[in-house]
């Protein structure tokens, strides 16, 4: 069961799943209230009768926290049957998953089909430009045609040049909001499990770091030490990658002098541009952990929000 359009304050965005076995029981939720029952009853009768339904759910406000729709809205939900054509289907969505391959899964609802797409697809029969553009806004969308797009994308990862006590906030941090974390820092008595755990660590020079490491659209760097020999080799090549966010540590004044010495170097104006000093949304942070939280925030932004301008100072 997929959610495949949602109006008003659906709790769940497009693109939610739900699974259900032939007893009714299920896992994942498409509402968070008691839809997920009519829709699990849903499945049963799919998996009896082999033909897939379109659900639809409108709530009033009044009855809005009765079925867990807060403060009302409507849902489309595609209940279907996982036939061994959908089997193959999934299984290539999992090989893609786990290769960190982006794919969009398209569904046209008036008939059922549906094609996996990678991120170069452009058949117009699929959705032609919608499908870079919902994997860029990581949104699943109906077009305009019936056809249902569900963006699947890689993990979001984070490398974190520095492993200094803002990095020991903002890692656990962003593991916990679904990022991939890699820390970079050549001082081995700074990068240790201890003050790490669990994370990947690099202690090795980012000249060599750089090497094991490629920046693509869900890679966000940030740069935290202060030290030009550590911070900037990296810095320089996030700013000449994909690479969605890019942000480095320091006041106004700190952040000058490091672009006229990036420039001094080489980079030209728009690739020092697209390093964000001041790191982080302007929140009045001042400790270690506040700091991380802005940092984060500004991440998450920068994520969802590729459009649009950024939430600056």
């Amino acid at each position: 069961a997929t959610v495949t359009r949602t109006w008003g304050s659906a709790p769940r965005r497009a693109g939610s799943h739900m699974a259900v076995r032939v007893d009714g029981a299920f896992e994942g939720s498409v509402s968070g209230g008691c839809v997920e029952g009519a829709v699990a009853q849903a499945g049963v009768e799919v998996l009896s009768t082999g033909e897939a339904q379109m659900l639809e759910f409108g709530v009033t406000n009044e009855r809005a926290w009765e079925v867990g729709l807060a403060c009302g809205g409507s849902i489309s939900v595609r209940v279907e049957p996982v036939t061994p054509e959908v089997a193959n289907l999934l299984a290539r969505l999992m090989e893609a998953q786990e290769e960190g391959r982006p794919v969009v899964l398209a569904t046209r609802l008036e008939d059922g089909a549906q094609a996996l797409l990678g991120a170069e697809a452009s058949d117009p029969e699929w959705g032609g430009a919608e499908i870079g553009r919902c994997l860029r806004a990581d949104r699943a969308l109906t077009i305009e045609n019936g056809v249902f797009l569900r963006p699947y994308n890689p993990p979001p990862e984070a490398v974190v040049v520095g492993a200094v006590h803002i990095a020991q906030a903002l890692v656990p941090m962003t593991e916990r909001a679904g990022f991939g974390v890699t820390v970079i820092d050549p001082r081995t008595a700074f990068a240790t499990q201890d003050r790490f755990p669990g994370a990947r660590l690099l202690a090795v020079w980012p000249e060599e770091a750089l090497a094991d490491l490629e920046f693509h659209s869900r890679t966000a760097v940030v740069a935290l030490t202060h030290d030009p020999k550590i911070d900037d080799p990296v810095l320089k090549a996030a700013v000449a990658s994909p690479a969605f966010y890019v942000g480095a540590l320091g006041g106004r004044k700190t952040h000058q002098q490091r672009r006229e010495r990036l420039v001094s170097e080489g980079l030209g104006a728009a690739e020092v541009d697209r390093i964000r000093g001041p790191i982080g949304l302007p929140i009045g942070a001042r400790t270690p952990e506040e700091i991380a939280v802005a940092i984060l925030a500004e991440m998450v932004d920068a994520l969802r929000n590729p459009d649009a301008d950024p939430l600056s100072r």
